[in-house]
């Protein structure tokens, strides 16, 4: 089956490095606005029984390009293809995986269900989704892929003995510790105490008055009761990011 490279407008240096990479070119297509604002997608050559992946990250402006993925990907099955997958380096909405203040969507889900309507796509493959859980949000396969490892390669030369990683959140704190263990052996354990309610994009700070957000440092040895670690006092357990 003949493979055919499309990438979107969300990223075009990318495309363009993944394509030299394999060592194949782009698909030619049009992607541009009528007047009024509505996109336009058309593919320009043959795809017919193709296997043909689409490479587009979903990152700001989140909306325009999800939305010129799908069109992509409604065009290419209309012409023919065989297979399509959606190479996807960036989820974006993939943080928004639960709910945290009661009345409020489920970003995640509805990201999901958006991209497996209509069987239009065969596969999915993303990179460092916030949490590899929301895989079964998806109708799909949900190739997930990481980069930390490539990372960690990347940075070794500069990590010494005194160096410490330090993750800012408990929500990051599980990267951190892969990016920590094949450097350093180990995570630096911390407390964070933070005014205001905690969100899939961090702390939403409170109009009332409250505590200053303080990080903390705990050594190894440290016991488990150490008197300097004190519990955050605005967020209750359903509520920690």
């Amino acid at each position: 089956m003949e493979q055919t490279l499309f990438a979107g407008s969300a990223n075009a240096r990318l495309a363009e490095a993944i394509a030299a990479e394999l060592g194949t070119s782009q698909g030619a297509l049009d992607i541009d606005r009528f007047p009024d604002g509505e996109l336009h997608v058309e593919i320009k050559q043959s795809v017919r029984g193709h296997d043909v992946y689409l490479i587009q990250p979903t990152s700001p402006p989140v909306e325009r390009n999800l939305l010129e993925l799908l069109m992509l990907a409604d065009a290419a099955h209309r012409a023919g293809a065989a297979r399509l997958t959606a190479v996807i380096p960036y989820l974006g909405y993939a943080r928004q995986d639960r709910r945290v203040l009661g009345r409020e969507a489920v970003g995640a889900r509805l990201i999901a269900e958006l991209l497996a309507a209509g069987g239009l796509l065969q596969r999915i493959v993303a990179v460092d989704v916030h949490s590899p859980a929301i895989e079964g949000f998806f109708g799909v396969p949900l190739e997930h892929l990481s980069v930390v490892p490539l990372l960690v390669e990347s940075v070794r030369n500069y990590v010494t003995e005194n160096c410490v990683i330090v993750a800012p959140d408990l929500g990051a704190a599980k990267l951190a510790e892969r990016f920590a263990r094949p450097l350093v052996g180990s995570l630096l354990n911390m407390a964070r105490q933070a005014q205001g309610l905690a969100t899939p994009h961090g702390v939403k700070q409170r109009s009332q008055r409250g505590r200053r957000g303080q990080i903390r440092p705990r050594s190894p040895e440290a016991p488990e009761h150490d008197p300097r670690i004190q519990p955050t006092p605005h967020l209750s357990e359903s509520h920690r990011p």
